[in-house]
This record gives C-alpha cells, structure tokens and sequence, in this order.
C-alpha cells in the first residue's frame, strides 16, 4: 500500500479499505500524514513522521500477511457439479454460502426434489423405484455420483458460513465494528477517520510471545489524532464508538445511538458465546489452568475468546454510559479465558510468575454461555465475590464495570513475528517461517533451533528445557 504520491482523498480511500485488513500502523500512519498532514502543526508532523518512517524498513517489506485470512470458496465443488450436470458456467456465487445453498437445491430437484439439509448417502437416495416414479433416468451408479457431488456443495456451503463468520469475529476481536463502517460518513470526517484506521492498525497486530503484556494499542499518535477530534465540533463520534467505546465517547453519542451500540454487543455476545459452547463441548479443557492439551483447537478457541470479550467489555461500557449499569446485579456473565501454550506457561513459572489472577475468577464462575441461555444465574455480587476469593480487583479489572485506560502507550515499529516470536528480519522470518520454526514441531529438513544464529532472534525466549511441557 504506497501512498507515494496520493492525493488526501485517495489517502483517504485506502486507509478506509484497510479497516478490513491487517495492514502495519506505520502504513496507516503514513497514509493519515497524506490524509490530514496538511493540517498539522510542526510538533505534530514530526510525531506523526516519526511513526510513518518506520514504514520504509527493509525496503517496506514485511514477510507478514496484510490480511486475514480469506475463506476459500466452493468453486472446486460447484466446477464439479457443472460438469456433472451438464449446467452452464454461470447462475451461482462460489463465495456465497446463500447461492450455494440454492445451487444445492437446484441439483437436489434434479434428484428427486432431495432436502438439501437431509443429503444422508444411506438413507435419503431414491432407490429405483423412487428414481423412476421421479422420471430419473439415470443409473444407480450415475445417480449416486451425482448425489454424492450434491453432499459436496452443501457440505461446503456449510464450512463456509462457518469459515466467513470466523473471519468476520477475527475482525471483531481485533477491531470491533471497523470492517462496517460506511465510506461515504469515513470520507466525510477525515480526523475521525484517521484515528479510527490508525487505532484500528494497533489493534489488529499480532501478540508477540512475551511475559510482559501487549503494549497499549493506544498510543502517541493515537492520542494525537483523538485530541483533534475532541477539538473537532462536528467530529462523528458514532463511527469513533464502532472502534473505541470507551466513557468518554459514548458519552458524546445519543440515547438512541447507545441504545443501537447496547443491542449490537449484545447479539454479537450471544452470537460468540454459542460458538464457544460448540467447541467447548466437542473438546476436554483444563478449567483450571486452560494449558493447551493435545486436540484443542486453540485457534479457533483463542479467535472466540477474543471477539466475546470484546463485545463483553464494550457491552458493560455502554450500559454503564447509558445508566444502566445496575442491570450486572441480575447478570453479569464473566469473561472467557484464553487457551495458553504449554511452554509460555512453563516459561512464566520458571520466572516465578504463575497462572493469570482472572483464572481464578473464570473457574469459580457459572460458565458465560450458560448464563447468556439462562441455564445459569451469575449476578454481580457472585462475581465480586470471585474476584474476591481470586484477589483480583473487580472493577480495575473489568469484571463488573469497564477497564480504565492505560498510560498513553509509546509507538514502536511493528516487529517481525513468526509464531510470535520476535526476529530480525522479514528475510530470516520467512526462512524460519517455511522451516516451522517455533511452530511447536519439529523443523523441517533436519533443521535444529540450535542451528539459528544468536542475533536473529531479538525477543526473550525460554529456554529448550522449559518447553518440555505439553
């Protein structure tokens, strides 16, 4: 993403496309300095150069991807269908779970009207009777090929619902509701916009293996762009509360406008809270320490946690802007607790830290979906009380009332991550990156962590024998 030579629109136009993707803060920051640059005072050209220069390291390459990860669709299956059929190339959407869905239906007609949600190989296919009573002309071994090609499309109509849904709770997680937000009211604020894909950008980096926290995505230049927006009369706060629900925002916002925010965390709380039971169910987890055990889909697990407790921490900000903060004493669902990697929690103990203070409150808590489908009580006294028994401060912590703001963070260039460790160059992270290197298995081709020089990994790691573990 160059900005070399845009004009403020075009600037303007980009920065808003990124909201959907994992683009470096140093690139946002060097798209806002064409954006609004013109508009700055010395001080802040300078604050806001400093970070956008970090965009022309090595050359501006990063071996890190600039998106997430995009759901591969069902072109493959619905080729094959086509082929099968004899259908022409046109009629259906391969990256559209709906258009599948329908394209399924049109096959299943050809079969003898077959329910594209009862596509069992056993006990839903027409045998020859069936099959002539329909006027299928088709032998068995025909008629099976293309059911079996119907199952396909539909199968994949439903892993890709699921895939599209992850996608858009990853973006959730890391950026709340950015990926919404209308160009036309982005391109009409440009202070607002500005420090919405700048935020945005500090959210979304990736966490780095480390015993010391993420930094505060709010930082020097965020806090910079916010100031202008506070100076700014017709700042839209609306579109800043997408991303940064915090006390003083919404309470720029309307009553209905914070009614509007309430209800969207709250479905999207809902929403998350059922896929965490899904694959809280379907694995074994230990409740107590939630170290990663061998089958835990940590992921997918980890992507879940994120966008719940997202929407949790912006939900109970907004019922507290609202006045209605009183409703946590008839419920209040706790937060979800992230999986962690065997050999990062090894690597705690061997510092002489331990498990996080919030996993005590997590595993005396009734468990949060259960309380969302009201199988459940969990009030906020009962939390308090777990916070209590666990020494951790309930309201500092955000377990009944919103977390208070951090220092201003300060800004660093983005490091090159593979697997969350820190190394020095985007060169060396695709070589280690392609080798599996702190992938948690063997590297490939013989290779040995031994064999990576010193000074290529720059960030702090345990040693071989604390991740013996797990």
């Amino acid at each position: 993403m160059s900005a070399a030579g845009l004009s403020a629109e075009d600037a303007l136009i980009a920065l808003h496309e990124s909201l959907a993707q994992r683009r470096r803060p140093e690139e946002a920051a060097h798209l806002v300095l064409r954006a609004v640059g013109n508009q700055l005072g010395i001080w802040e050209r300078m604050q806001l150069g400093r970070g956008a220069r970090a965009t022309s390291r090595w050359n501006g390459w990063s071996s890190m991807s600039t998106d997430f990860a995009h759901p591969v669709g069902g072109g493959r299956q619905v080729d094959a269908a086509r082929r099968l059929f004899d259908l022409p190339p046109d009629g259906v959407d391969p990256d559209d779970p709906t258009s599948l869905l329908d394209f399924t239906l049109r096959l299943g007609e050809s079969l003898g009207a077959v329910d594209p949600h009862r596509l069992d190989f056993l006990r839903d296919r027409l045998n020859r009777e069936a099959r002539s009573a329909a006027g299928i002309e088709l032998s068995k071994r025909q008629y099976n090929r293309r059911f079996r090609v119907t199952q396909r499309v539909a199968a994949k109509a439903g892993r890709l619902t699921t895939e599209q849904t992850k996608r858009q709770l990853t973006i959730v997680a890391r950026a709340g509701f950015a990926a919404g937000i209308d160009r036309a009211a982005f391109l009409a604020d440009p202070w607002a916009a500005s420090f919405v894909a700048y935020f945005t950008a500090k959210r979304k980096l990736r966490r780095e293996f480390t015993l010391s926290g993420r930094d505060n995505p709010y930082d020097e230049i965020a806090d910079l762009l916010f100031r202008r927006c506070l100076s700014n009369p017709a700042t839209d706060w609306w579109m800043i509360a997408q991303v940064h629900p915090t006390p003083q925002v919404l309470a720029r916002l309307s009553e209905g406008q914070r009614g509007e925010l309430l209800g969207r965390w709250w479905a999207t709380m809902r929403q998350v809270a059922a896929l965490l039971k899904q694959v809280w169910s379907a694995s074994r987890f230990d409740r107590a320490t939630m170290v990663v055990r061998r089958g835990n889909d940590s992921s997918t697990w980890n992507l879940l946690c994120g966008a719940y407790n997202t929407a949790r921490g912006a939900w109970i900000a907004t019922l507290e802007a609202s006045g209605s903060i009183g409703l946590l004493e008839a419920s209040c669902p706790g937060k979800a607790m992230m999986l962690i990697a065997a050999d990062l929690a090894a690597w705690h103990r061997s510092t002489g830290g331990g498990l996080h203070p919030d996993m005590g409150v997590w595993a005396r808590l009734p468990l949060p979906w259960d309380v969302l489908d009201g199988a459940a009580t969990c009030t906020r006294p009962e939390v308090e009380a777990a916070c209590a028994d666990a020494g951790v401060d309930p309201v500092g912590s955000g377990w009944v009332a919103p977390r208070p703001a951090g220092a201003v963070g300060a800004f660093r260039p983005t490091p090159e991550l593979v697997h969350g460790v820190s190394v020095a160059d985007p060169v060396w992270a695709s070589v280690l990156r392609s080798a599996g290197a702190f992938s948690g298995k063997a590297m490939k081709g013989g290779l040995d962590r031994a064999h990576i020089p010193a000074d290529v990994v720059v960030s702090d790691l345990p040693e071989p024998t604390g991740q013996a573990e797990g």
